[in-house]
Order: structure tokens, then C-alpha cells, then sequence
């Protein structure tokens, strides 16, 4: 028998935010809701940050030596709902999430 025969389908959602706090208190929100429907839950599995870094000159023509440096962090995690029924996709639809936090959902 081959591993692809006993897995299952899953339920990938990735979760992506510019505040970790946020992140993490929208996964727990994701995690509460799914296993309110008796749903196997793994993660969330904190993914590599994304780094983006702009340095800018602090005046438009001169002073090439004078600038600022600018940082955006993007949070990432994954978490990966088993067998998901028709009412976990559901109450997963339905959650109201705070603005900042992109979630992504795909079936695997």
C-alpha cells in the first residue's frame, strides 16, 4: 500500500501578519474554532520571517551620508487541519479575523 493511500486530504492554511502578537492570537482563534468541531490540528508551525529592508536619503540632492534605514517584518505560520468535515471549512469561513492578518487556505 502506498503512503499516498492511507493519507488523507488536509485542510493547509497559512497565515501571514506584520504584528507576531496578532499572529499568534488569530492562530489560537483558527486552532479554537476547529477544534470546537473535533478536528485533528497541527501547528501552528512558525514559518521563516520575511525581511524587507529600504534605506532612503534623508534629503532629496545632498548629503548622500545621511539616511535612514526602514524594516518591514512579515510573520509567518502554517497549520494544518486532518480530514476536515464541511462544517469545520464552514466555521473556518465565518471567523472574524482582525484587519493585518492574510490567510491563505488551501486543500492538500
Amino acid at each position: 500500500m502506498a503512503k499516498q493511500d492511507v493519507e488523507k486530504e488536509k485542510l493547509r492554511l497559512k497565515v501571514k501578519a506584520y504584528d507576531h502578537k496578532l499572529i499568534d492570537s488569530s492562530c489560537r482563534q483558527i486552532i479554537d474554532a476547529a477544534k470546537r468541531r473535533d478536528a485533528d490540528v497541527l501547528g501552528p508551525i512558525p514559518l521563516p520571517t520575511e525581511i524587507h529592508r529600504y534605506t532612503v536619503n534623508r534629503s532629496t540632492f545632498v548629503h548622500k551620508d545621511s539616511r535612514e534605514q526602514f524594516e518591514l517584518r512579515v510573520h509567518k505560520r502554517l497549520i494544518e487541519i486532518l480530514n476536515p468535515s464541511q462544517a469545520i471549512v464552514e466555521s473556518l469561513s465565518g471567523l472574524n479575523l482582525p484587519a493585518g492578518v492574510d490567510v491563505e487556505i488551501k486543500m492538500v
